[in-house]
């Protein structure tokens, strides 16, 4: 039985726990702070068919969009998934005019002119509910969630062999890196590329049964004249998430450690009350801010790592994690058990594409 540990318990990390379970191999998933604690549990949760179309993750997003709903129905919908439909609006510019669909939960300061999506091609999900859920799932395959912190590697000559953690060793035929923009500090022990953490604020608004399924996003102008561009997600739960500003700040060692800027989040709640009266009297249940994993291209990390036999890689997936965790847990199940991917041609996301990160850089981290 292959032995595979994984190093992350976020969307891609149990994702490839699954599919490697569902297949009967041994899987241990190694994570520091919980289960979807990072920005697998605070994004926004998404979900676009053919968004990435004329991408090199074109292929990979349309085979997980339909996973999704291969997912939410042999679950039976433990995550909050629906399709919706989707807009596009300004507001905030000086002379704008009514565009050519209302949405009644809007200001009417809000000009919607853009269908962007239809329930055919967009939908979402709660992230921390389906994280969650698929780690659920993967342990009722024989997967083992084990708490701790990754320090470095075990070795076989130059075959990886396992992992060692704060709390022991995991021996294992494979070991893979899916630690979000965390994935970085593995670079002390591989030859990685760089992976940088992008810092997204949102806040989670209880909206009751006010907001119908329509995901909106806007092109905001902020009096300063700023512009932002802020995303609404009605959930079925009653709840709408609302995230649109990010910065660049140093990605704390400890995940535990993030924390939202109070000055950023009250800009955001200032953007939401001029955009909905709606949000604008709803209580916010939650502010928050998460790291996204980015890479110097824009494309993830998806593969085996050069120079090190039985060590993979599958992070860097920027905005479109949620969205393509399912198939790349699939196509790395398939790497790691039959030596390639046939669903989806990983080759666009080749760790080796990109130069190796110097492991003197990470002193700061």
């Amino acid at each position: 039985m292959m032995r595979t540990v994984i190093c992350g318990a976020g969307a891609i990390g149990v994702s490839i726990a699954y599919f490697l379970a569902r297949r009967g191999a041994a899987v241990t998933v190694i994570e520091s702070s919980g289960v979807g604690n990072a920005a697998s549990g605070k994004s926004g949760g998404f979900l676009a068919r053919d968004w990435c179309d004329g991408s090199p993750l074109a292929a990979l997003a349309r085979r997980s969009f339909a996973l999704h709903a291969e997912l939410a129905e042999t679950f039976a919908d433990q995550w909050g998934y629906r399709r919706v439909a989707t807009y596009g609006g300004l507001a905030g510019y000086p002379g704008l005019r009514g565009g050519g669909y209302e949405l009644g939960w809007l200001s009417d300061r809000v000009v919607v002119g853009q269908a962007l999506g239809t329930a055919d091609d967009t939908a979402q999900l709660d992230p921390a509910r389906f994280t969650r859920a698929m780690m659920r799932a993967a342990a009722a395959l024989g997967a083992e969630l084990r708490p701790g912190r990754v320090t470095g590697l075990l070795r076989d000559g130059e075959r990886v062999a396992g992992v060692v953690t704060e709390n022991g060793t995991v021996e294992a035929e494979a070991a893979v890196i899916a630690m979000g923009p965390w994935s970085v500090l593995a670079a002390r022990w591989l030859r990685l590329p760089p992976v940088f953490g992008l810092k997204g604020h949102s806040l989670l608004f209880d909206t009751g049964t006010a907001v119908p399924a329509e995901a909106v996003f806007v092109e905001y102008r902020e009096p300063t004249g700023a512009v932002q561009s802020p995303e609404l997600f009605p959930r079925p739960d009653g709840t709408t998430y609302v995230c649109g500003l990010s910065s660049q700040e140093p990605l704390p060692l400890d995940p535990a450690r993030v924390a939202a800027d109070a000055g950023t989040i009250a800009r955001l709640e200032r953007i939401c009350a001029a955009l909905s009266p709606v949000l604008a009297g709803a209580p916010i249940l939650a502010r928050q801010a998460c790291y996204r994993p980015v890479t110097q291209d824009g494309l993830p990390l998806i593969g085996p790592v050069r120079g090190a036999p039985g060590a993979y890689v599958a992070t860097g997936h920027s905005v479109w994690g949620m969205l393509n965790a399912p198939a790349t847990g699939e196509a790395m199940a398939e790497l790691i058990l039959d030596g390639a991917a046939r669903t989806v041609d990983l080759a666009p996301f080749d760790p080796a594409r990109l130069p190796p990160l110097d492991p003197a850089r990470l002193t700061g981290v």
